[in-house]
């Protein structure tokens, strides 16, 4: 069985390596080089490098739909994608006798789109997973080959896209071993369930603290690395990382109430806040007791 795999970003290394390591790789698929940094420098994708490493013939192809040929000429049986950021179509899921097999970061049809990680985190629900779906023209809407499911709990959504590419490493290897199988079982969706999400915008992930405290908890979680949550502090933009649930507070919407090591209490419209982890623009990250003990905020000073 040959296999192509298309993917870019981090997230889709592990599974590119674990097929590699286990049945070989025939050819990648995955974005161009795209300017990174302040220097603007043209960088390989993550999976690209990866593959280059380990001698693996690589396609960056702008637009997939124009090398149809070129794909075809691969010859390959079977195409596995995870995180690859172009749609796929019919003519591309054509060329593969085995199909096109999905590796989709949520428990479909929850969240199909974009930003499965994050809606999850702000849909406040309890586990999501890694769910293997045969690709069809429509988005995330095939037939589900295999899930695999992980607890949610109070992970940033860089922690948990890190246990979710984990899965999907996983997921890769037993996905090919149920189609080499023949007939491998699938599940169809259920559209009465169906959620979409959308491309995350930075704009999204500004943090309005008349909400209720768990809601903005769920806020700074989904956008954390990035694009980070967000507010400002005496006119500076004030990137939030990370927060705890804390208790009743009196005071105005947005203001610290409570300033040290331990963290930094802010009022909400109802309950408050424990922010851990912070940064303002210009600045390095930092926990809340260096903030503090910097003296770049202080009882008083109100978020908005």
């Amino acid at each position: 069985m040959k296999i192509i795999f298309a993917g870019s970003p981090q997230f889709a290394v592990p599974a590119f390596l674990n097929l590699n390591n286990k049945y070989g790789v025939a050819a990648v698929l995955t974005q161009p080089d795209r300017p990174l940094g302040r220097k603007q420098i043209l960088t390989p994708t993550p999976v690209k490098a990866a593959a280059l490493e380990r001698g693996v013939p690589v396609y960056s192809f702008d637009r997939v739909k124009n090398h149809i040929d070129e794909i075809k000429a691969l010859g390959c049986d079977v195409m596995i994608t995870c995180a690859y950021g172009q749609i796929l179509p019919k003519a591309v899921l054509d060329i593969f006798p085995l199909g096109v097999w999905n590796l989709h970061a949520s428990l479909l049809p929850k969240f199909r789109g974009a930003s499965p990680v994050e809606s999850a985190i702000l849909a406040g629900e309890s586990h999501t997973g890694i769910t293997v779906m045969k690709t069809e023209v429509e988005l995330d809407s095939g037939d589900m080959l295999l899930v695999k499911r992980c607890e949610v709990g109070d992970k940033t959504c860089g922690e948990l896209k890190e246990e979710l590419s984990r899965l999907a490493a996983e997921a890769a290897i037993e996905a090919i071993a149920h189609i080499q199988s023949g007939e491998p079982q699938l599940l169809i969706q259920d559209e009465s369930k169906v959620i979409f999400c959308k491309k995350i915008k930075k704009e999204d992930a500004k943090i309005d603290f008349n909400q209720i405290a768990p809601d903005i908890w769920r806020v700074i979680k989904a956008y954390s690395p990035e694009p980070a949550a967000f507010c400002h502090l005496n006119g500076q933009v004030l990137n939030i990382f990370n927060a705890q649930i804390g208790g009743d507070a009196e005071g105005n919407v947005g203001e610290v109430i409570w300033a040290d090591k331990r963290g930094i209490v802010v009022k909400c419209g109802k309950g408050s806040l424990i922010l851990t982890s912070l940064q303002l623009a210009g600045s390095r990250r930092m926990s809340a007791a260096d903030f503090v003990n910097g003296r770049k905020i202080k009882v008083g000073d109100i978020l908005d």
